[in-house]
């Protein structure tokens, strides 16, 4: 089992992902995948507006660039996915889809949240994977974050 210090320094680590996104109007949201081993896979932050594109969501570019070096395809079991704010629909799907054992992440995001505000994709029983959650880490820091971006623009 992973103990609470663990996850707050993986959110610790996605929080300096966040942080150090280019400025390119993209929503401050980083996402770091962990090994089976506590080895960092990927790191990456939000790049829609970077890349114009729409699935250029931090939580799906650290799954795309851990995938392809995790060794068993597009498979992340026994991986852990931390990030700075609840994945929305998209997000949470993909990580399902890719099988990541364990989400830990920072904030709540009530308006899209899909890993227990809005919706609960990742428990759904009707899917044939279901990951574990932990959610709040550092959520008062994550939050801070992109309240500091939103009240800039």
């Amino acid at each position: 089992m992973i103990s609470q210090a663990s996850d707050e320094a993986m959110v610790e680590a996605a929080l300096l992902v966040a942080a150090e996104a280019p400025t390119t109007g993209d929503i401050p949201i980083g996402a770091v995948v962990y090994g089976p081993d506590g080895a960092v896979l990927a790191r990456a932050c939000n790049a829609r507006e970077a890349l114009g594109d729409p699935t250029a969501h931090a939580e799906v570019l650290a799954l795309r660039a851990a995938a392809a070096v995790h060794g068993d395809g597009w498979r992340l079991t026994g991986c852990t996915l931390a990030v700075t704010v609840e994945p929305c629909t998209m997000c949470a799907g993909a990580l399902v889809l890719a099988r990541v054992d364990r989400v830990v992440f920072g904030c709540w995001e009530p308006r899209t949240g899909a890993v227990g505000s809005l919706w609960d994709v990742v428990r759904d029983r009707r899917l044939n994977h279901r990951p574990e959650v932990v959610g709040g880490v550092l959520a008062e820091r994550c939050a801070a974050l992109l309240e500091s971006f939103f009240a800039d623009l």
